[in-house]
């Protein structure tokens, strides 16, 4: 299975793909616009993503925006019911406000805040169906 890894932060991002790697094929994208644009790519390949962990605050784009544009993606491209990627989004900040967006208007399936662990990491893919309890 492949994840994307969208942060802007490097140190995260490889905290990120060092602990995904254990469980999957990782690719990196610095911002929200390169994470969506390699979402599709790889959508438009057959080659879909099992995963995306996304940091919410980013330059460029964000990631609420890129959400979006990656739900909007999946149903112009058809992508079935229940096999949409499992968004899982990161976040330094306690803001209830950001976190409630990322579920209802990204339609995340979770999230983590910083600072990243293993620990969180395998929390979080087991709540999203990707590891077994």
């Amino acid at each position: 299975m492949k994840a994307l890894v969208v942060e802007d932060d490097v140190t995260s991002r490889m905290v990120l793909t060092k602990i995904l790697s254990e469980f999957f094929d990782c690719d990196n994208a610095e911002n929200g616009l390169e994470g969506v644009k390699m979402f599709q790519s790889a959508l438009e390949k057959n080659k879909p993503y099992a995963l995306i962990f996304m940091d919410i605050m980013m330059p460029v784009m964000d990631g609420q925006s890129a959400l979006q544009k990656i739900r909007e993606a999946e149903r112009d491209m058809s992508v079935p019911i229940g096999n949409e990627i499992k968004a899982i989004m990161t976040t330094a900040l306690s803001d209830t406000k950001n976190v409630t967006e990322a579920f209802f208007k990204g339609h995340a399936d979770a999230y983590i805040s910083k600072p990243i662990s293993r620990d969180k990491v395998v929390e979080s893919l087991k709540e999203v169906g990707l590891l077994e309890s």
